[in-house]
């Protein structure tokens, strides 16, 4: 018998390791959202996404951990369940029963107890984070404890929705209960436990203030430009491969047409078209409220150099990444070295920005033009008079 310390222990171990985890992979996209929704990034409220992180990585990790394995079929009849535990107060007559006799202590110590106990503690994070950290009413915190910890049971009785031909792990209506009350709880202290993070209205009220040009939003607007490559490239690989397979029946090969589908096309949408679109930002840099301002009185960078400054920027480094596909799709050899030199270009963007004037970086050689903040009143687009 595995002992009850390990069986409550190792789901914590396991949400802090794969919290953390799950935070660092998506560390660019939150911080790109606080500086969109905020204005600036907020250290505090990046703790709060990691708590987050971690506690919703080890709700599911005590709530649905460990799955069955081997045999599903014989484990299903040996330790299955039959339906869900629907009698409300159960689990009252449960401990009566289980500590009858016993002292006080043995009582408290008891698993039966143990467990009511922790049903409650289980969600009170729940009712802190959704009431402070997402901003949400006393209301509409305890009504989602009560729609998550539904989910829960019914993700336990169905057995992962059919993934598993039992239901592995009893559904009981009194977890809802303990559950509920839990984040409650826990949005009702939240106020108070949470009295140091700002909300996000408080945030938000400032989000249009200019901030100075930093090195952090440089490198946040390259990241951004990256991820979104990145993830716009994996996500039409999947989708490409699922369409491939429900109209052919086969697994997707690489090809031309999956080359341009699956890398070609994240180039264009990620780099070349905010290049030649508005005053030529980037993704990124549109994300960190970074603006192109020509050098003099010009209106505008001319195309000539537009192209300059993205054969020197990001949309370089995403042609080599594109190039560096190539070289796998059509197995030419030219091409093998265009993955170390985009790892390489980008290693050289990163270090430049800071040594460069105005953190515009290697490209800023390239073409006559400065970054601003384009929060400053000169750069906000002007609204026609009625």
């Amino acid at each position: 018998m595995v002992p009850v310390t390990d069986v409550w222990t190792w789901p914590a171990e396991i949400g802090v390791l794969f919290g953390v985890l799950l935070f660092v992979v998506l560390l660019v996209p939150i911080l790109a959202i606080q500086v969109r929704r905020y204005g600036a990034i907020s250290l505090v409220r990046l703790i709060g996404a990691a708590a987050l992180a971690i506690y919703g990585t080890a709700l599911l990790a005590y709530t649905l951990l460990p799955l069955p394995g081997g045999d599903l079929a014989a484990w299903c009849t040996q330790h299955g369940h039959e339906g869900a535990q629907l009698r409300p107060g159960q689990i009252f007559a449960d401990i009566r029963e289980r500590t009858a006799g016993l002292s006080l202590g043995a009582t408290v110590r008891d698993i039966s107890v143990l467990q009511g106990v922790f049903n409650v503690v289980l969600f009170v994070p729940w009712g802190i984070l959704v009431r402070r950290y997402l901003g949400w009413g006393l209301l509409a915190s305890a009504a989602s404890a009560l729609a998550a910890s539904l989910l829960i049971e019914t993700t336990q009785l169905t057995g992962i929705f059919g993934l598993i031909p039992c239901s592995y792990r009893l559904a009981d209506v009194d977890d809802l209960v303990t559950n509920t009350v839990g984040g409650v709880l826990g949005a009702l202290v939240a106020p108070w436990v949470l009295r140091w993070m700002p909300g996000a209205r408080t945030l938000t009220a400032a989000r249009g203030v200019p901030r100075p040009v930093t090195v952090w939003r440089r490198w946040l607007g390259m990241a951004v430009d990256a991820a979104a490559y990145g993830g716009l490239s994996f996500v039409l690989s999947i989708t490409w491969g699922l369409v491939t397979y429900l109209t052919t029946g086969l697994a997707a090969s690489d090809t031309a047409v999956s080359w341009l589908v699956t890398s070609v096309l994240p180039w264009l949408a990620v780099f070349l078209y905010p290049l030649v679109t508005g005053a030529g930002e980037s993704l990124g840099q549109r994300t960190v409220w970074l603006a192109v301002v020509p050098d003099g009185d010009g209106a505008g960078l001319s195309a000539r150099a537009r192209a300059r400054r993205g054969l020197a920027g990001g949309a370089l480094w995403g042609l080599l990444q594109v190039l560096a596909d190539a070289s796998t799709t059509f197995d030419v050899g030219v091409l093998d070295g265009a993955a170390a030199l985009g790892f390489v270009l980008g290693v050289v963007y990163v270090v430049a920005a800071p040594f460069s004037v105005g953190k515009r970086g290697l490209s800023g050689r390239m073409a006559p033009y400065r970054l601003a903040d384009a929060r400053q009143p000169e750069l906000r687009p002007s609204r026609p008079s009625r």
